[in-house]
C-alpha cells in the first residue's frame, strides 16, 4: 500500500499551510489559511480517502 503522508504534506506547503506542533501519537496538527483552522495529519495515511479528508479540511479541492 503506499503512503500518501509524504505527497500530502508537499500539496498542503503548495497552498500554504505549515505544521503547528505535535499531537498525540504521530500525529501532527497543521494551519490552513485557507479555512483559518487547524486540522490533524497522521504520519502515515495508507487510504488515498483519509488524504482527501485532510485536503477538505485544508479548503484545498485537488484530489488523490
Amino acid at each position: 500500500m503506499a503512503d500518501y503522508a509524504p505527497d500530502l504534506k508537499e500539496i498542503l506547503k503548495e497552498y500554504g499551510c505549515y505544521f503547528e506542533r505535535y499531537g498525540k501519537g504521530d500525529h501532527e496538527i497543521w494551519y490552513s489559511p485557507i479555512t483559518n483552522r487547524r486540522f490533524v495529519v497522521d504520519s502515515k495515511i495508507k487510504s488515498r480517502h483519509t488524504a482527501n479528508g485532510v485536503l477538505k479540511q485544508a479548503g484545498i479541492l485537488k484530489k488523490f
